[in-house]
């Protein structure tokens, strides 16, 4: 992680960002995955490309939060039919929510909406754009992650 990203992580309360390592994407891990989340749409494609069947849990990160940001409980009916400790159950049906409204929810304004900026080797205030994109989109996740795994739900 450039030394840029490690200081805005720490300002953001993430610890040892240090020790954050990047790994090659393996069609290996794509095969185990139940949700792949990219940055970018040419980074979506990519991994599309690399294991086709896995399209429809994969998603840029600012698509998935706009596609699950204003489900309701009527979109969880679902999970009325799953333990409540069944967590991973439960984290799946939320991703087949999210791909089930892929062509309801209308897309945004321009296709670029759903990129979050890549700041690598650029200045701080890039550095600075890519979290204000990050942060909102991962707050709705972290939401609905929440609402989905609730032990009152179901």
């Amino acid at each position: 992680m450039p030394d840029q990203a490690q200081m805005l992580a720490r300002d953001l309360g993430v610890s040892a960002p240090e020790s954050h390592i990047a790994q090659a994407l393996t069609v290996e891990a794509l095969r185990s995955a139940g949700l792949v989340i990219a940055l970018a749409r040419e980074h979506r494609r990519a991994i599309v490309e690399m294991l086709p069947r896995g399209a429809r849990h994969t998603f840029t990160l600012r698509e998935l939060a706009r596609l699950i940001a204003d489900v309701g409980d009527e979109d969880f009916a679902e999970l009325q039919t799953l333990a409540p400790d069944d967590t991973a159950g439960r984290l799946r049906e939320l991703v087949e929510v999210a791909a089930s409204r892929r062509g309801q929810v209308p897309p945004p304004e321009s296709p670029e909406d759903d990129d979050v900026i890549d700041p690598f080797r650029r200045g701080d205030e890039v550095y600075t754009e890519s979290a204000a994109q990050i942060l909102p989109a991962i707050k709705v996740l972290i939401a609905q992650i929440h609402r989905a795994t609730s032990p009152g739900r179901g």
